[in-house]
């Protein structure tokens, strides 16, 4: 009978250079307790994290205020410890700078508030006169055809809305409890806090520094007095050079009879000090456009005056007030302006630069800097020509 083929296995057949192909799937182990850590720890961190930014939406307008309250003591910081070399205690000197402060702003307001918010509420009242004052202006001038009504619209300005805005300006929302309870409360909380920061700034140290280790502690005593120093002598001398600028622009606005003098006085000197390099251009284009409004021959004499008064600042008034404080590269002050603005408002448009000093400061302290080479120290490039141990396409 016929015999039956058996057939071997594969693997009989197979040649010695023939590796075995496994079909087994590898899995990778996983440990239970590795895995159960792992979720709980980013469970946690989420937590936390989900935490952390809800207690800073809950307090973040008192975190501002004690912000606020911090930037007050270190402009006090200058006068306090002029009070401290004449031999007045750190408390007493703190309370006779404050006090002083509050004084002269009490009688800045009971002198001229009441003219500044009539102004202030008379000049919101004509904004809607005035867009179309200068549109009919621009469409004359030039042969456009542009709708008044258009910027009214996309500036949400409504001859009604503005009245009502005005008045309530001007008295209702000064009778408000809530409005008034609210500026009062926050407003005292920034003095109380302003007080301590100044009075206790010592003993505030010497407690932060207790949890730090003795080579800490050094940068820690470093850090804070260049911050004092510097940042409080900028800040003082920003609202010295304000002031000056308000009163002396204020003053040539009323000899011109310029309507809404003292606002625009008071924008003119604040602006050219809180926005670096094109705050004084902004400040006088304001009052330019209202001359030319009223009387075309303001405008001429406006910008007259701020140029020899520009003049006379940077080359008379600010090296002499700001002698001891640090300078600030205008780009960087101008970017703090626009951060704090994009953060806070308007209030943070002032604290942005007093904050970037304080930063500044410490980084010009314990930053290192290097000589420069000949090539770069002498401002030219000599010859285009590489050097000899770099290739020619280089």
């Amino acid at each position: 009978p016929p015999v039956a083929s058996v057939e071997r296995p594969r693997s009989a057949h197979r040649s010695h250079d023939e590796r075995p192909v496994s079909n087994t799937v590898q899995f990778v182990a996983v440990e239970p307790s590795w895995l159960r850590r792992g979720v709980i720890s980013i469970l946690v961190i989420l937590t936390i994290y989900s935490l952390g930014l809800w207690l800073f939406q809950v307090t973040g307008h008192f975190l501002f205020l004690i912000l606020l309250a911090w930037l007050i003591a270190i402009a006090m910081e200058p006068s306090i410890r002029f009070f401290e070399r004449r031999g007045i205690g750190r408390g007493a000197g703190t309370g006779l700078t404050l006090l002083g402060a509050l004084l002269v702003t009490l009688g800045i307001l009971a002198m001229l508030g009441g003219v500044f918010s009539a102004q202030l509420a008379q000049f919101i009242g004509s904004l809607p006169d005035a867009v179309n004052e200068v549109v009919g202006w621009i469409n004359s001038t030039f042969g456009l055809n542009v709708q008044a009504s258009t910027i009214t619209d996309q500036l949400n300005i409504d001859a009604n809305q503005v009245a009502t805005y005005a008045t309530d300006f001007a008295g209702g929302i000064v009778g408000a409890l809530g409005v008034a309870f609210s500026v009062l409360f926050d407003a005292l909380t920034v003095l109380v806090f302003a007080f301590y920061l100044a009075a206790d700034g010592p003993g505030l140290r010497r407690t932060i520094a207790s949890w730090l280790p003795p080579k800490r502690q050094k940068v820690l005593l470093t850090v804070w007095d260049i911050s004092l120093a510097k940042t409080g002598g900028f800040v003082v001398s920003k609202l010295i050079l304000a002031t000056i600028s308000a009163v002396a622009h204020a003053a040539f606005f009323w000899f011109i009879d310029l309507p809404y003098w003292l606002p625009m006085g008071i924008f003119a000197g604040v602006t050219s000090q809180l926005i670096p390099t094109i705050g004084t251009y902004i400040g006088v284009a304001v009052p330019v456009l209202i001359a030319v409004l009223d009387r075309p021959i303001s405008a001429i004499w406006i910008v007259l005056f701020a140029t020899v008064y520009q003049q006379i600042e940077n080359y008379v008034l600010t090296p002499r007030v700001s002698r001891a404080t640090m300078d600030i590269h205008p780009a960087v002050a101008l970017g703090a302006v626009f951060v704090g603005a994009a953060i806070w408002g308007p209030i943070g448009a002032l604290i942005g630069i007093p904050i970037a000093a304080a930063v500044l400061s410490v980084i010009e302290t314990y930053g290192q800097r290097y000589e420069l080479i000949d090539e770069i120290s002498d401002g030219e490039v000599s010859d285009t020509t590489p050097p000899a141990d770099l290739p020619a396409n280089s």
